[in-house]
């Protein structure tokens, strides 16, 4: 989970009782609330001592602004939320999950590695069809990753049988709260949290949840703007690798809009391998989609770069910030190792730099080096210098799995905050 706008209790104050809240509080607070409304949403536990504190704290006037800023950030997404949400038949307070989980900021990564709206570690986006890669984080797809969150609750509900031990199970995973309910023997959510069984943030995650959806599911009573936009996104195959900012200027639609539904993309570039779908909205879909098909029109950044003497692949790509792969791919023939004086070669534009210019008697980037030692491989080193295997192997005249001699010394980088082996 990425956000925590109340205070965490640790597992000593969250023992003590919050203070009652009588019904002339709950009257008077939150927006002159009844009874009536305390039970209007689907999943169980709006009456909760915890839930009406998270009421309370959410509704403050600190917490209704920060509210606002929260939904015009994701105002981009709720419709499309919203609409799977009713579409697979789910409850209506699964729609302000991102609220909880990443502050609906789509690009949002965790101390622990979880990314996105919904916050998916690289060990749990598997079955949900995300990947990363060099060119994408698909568990920042808006899409995708709110495709695979709804399955992962509804298996979680399929399994429990109840929504809050649902939510649970998407904090905690699924194998820790079954771990907690066989060795309690209890399967109630709420007697769990009250015999501090489960771990404090799971105990507040699903109070948190209620308390949010409850203030968002009544807006105006408390002063939230909640008026997303509704743009009707749709997939559009893009074919080749396009720059967002060319494709957004060719095709006469703001650039801004195009980052906001693809912030997946690592470089504002579209993956080179041509099955990527753009996300954008209907209205734009005939515009974007003219524009792809102006075979004419250019829609990638490339440097243009003159070979020169004694230039290598390995040099360039350290100097341009990309693998020596995307320059081969942007180059189809080229040989790293005859490299042809005169030539001109493209190399992808992932990032402003100043022209290599390579003076005379200047050191290529492999100014380090290291001795081989037994069992050592070229993987193995790669990782230990943060270089690219094939750059790697590139630059000592090796293929990338050969075999690797005990005593060898081979080029590479030198090593920040220490000293290469000898």
């Amino acid at each position: 989970m990425f956000f925590i706008c109340a205070p965490v209790y640790t597992q000593t104050e969250i023992k003590r009782p919050l203070r009652t809240v009588n019904q002339n509080e709950q009257k008077q607070s939150a927006g002159s609330r009844n009874a009536a409304a305390l039970t209007a949403l689907s999943i169980p536990g709006i009456d909760k001592e915890l839930t009406l504190h998270y009421i309370q704290q959410y509704s403050s006037p600190g917490g209704i602004a920060w509210l606002n800023a929260v939904i015009r950030r994701g105002s981009p997404y709720i419709p499309f939320i919203r609409e799977e949400v009713r579409r697979r038949n789910l409850p209506e307070e699964l729609i302000y999950l991102p609220v909880i989980e990443s502050g609906f900021l789509s690009t949002a990564v965790s101390k622990s590695g979880a990314a996105g709206l919904w916050q998916f570690m690289k060990n749990s986006m598997g079955p949900f069809d995300m990947k990363v890669t060099t060119w994408v984080d698909e568990r920042m797809d808006f899409w995708k990753s709110t495709g695979g969150a709804l399955r992962k609750l509804e298996e979680n509900y399929t399994y429990f049988g109840d929504w809050p031990l649902a939510l649970a199970a998407y904090n905690y995973g699924l194998g820790g709260v079954n771990r907690v309910i066989k060795n309690t023997g209890i399967k109630d959510y709420w007697e769990l949290c009250n015999r501090k069984e489960l771990r404090t943030e799971t105990i507040h995650y699903v109070p948190k949840l209620l308390a949010v959806s409850y203030i968002l599911s009544n807006p105006r009573r408390f002063g939230v703007d909640l008026w997303p936009e509704d743009p009707q996104w749709t997939r559009v195959p893009v074919g080749v690798s396009v720059d967002l900012d060319l494709l957004a200027a060719e095709a006469g639609v703001e650039a801004e809009a195009l980052r906001i539904s693809n912030r997946e993309l690592r470089y504002n570039v579209t993956p080179p391998d041509g099955n990527y779908h753009l996300k954008v909205s209907a209205e734009a879909a005939p515009r974007i989609q003219a524009a792809l098909e102006q075979k004419d029109r250019k829609l990638i950044k490339n440097y243009v770069y003159t070979i020169r003497s004694g230039d290598t692949l390995s040099a360039l790509s350290f100097h341009y910030g990309v693998s020596a792969e995307l320059i081969r791919n942007a180059n189809p023939g080229i040989r790293p190792q005859f490299l042809k004086i005169g030539e001109q070669i493209l190399i992808p534009a992932l990032k402003e730099v100043a022209p290599y210019q390579k003076a005379p008697g200047e050191k290529s980037a492999f100014e380090g080096t290291h001795l081989v030692q037994k069992g050592e491989t070229l993987w193995a080193l790669a990782l230990l210098y943060n270089v690219d295997p094939e750059v790697l192997a590139e630059a000592n005249g090796m293929g990338l799995n050969d075999t690797l001699r005990e005593g060898r010394t081979l080029k590479t980088p030198i090593r920040q905050g220490g000293v290469n082996s000898e």
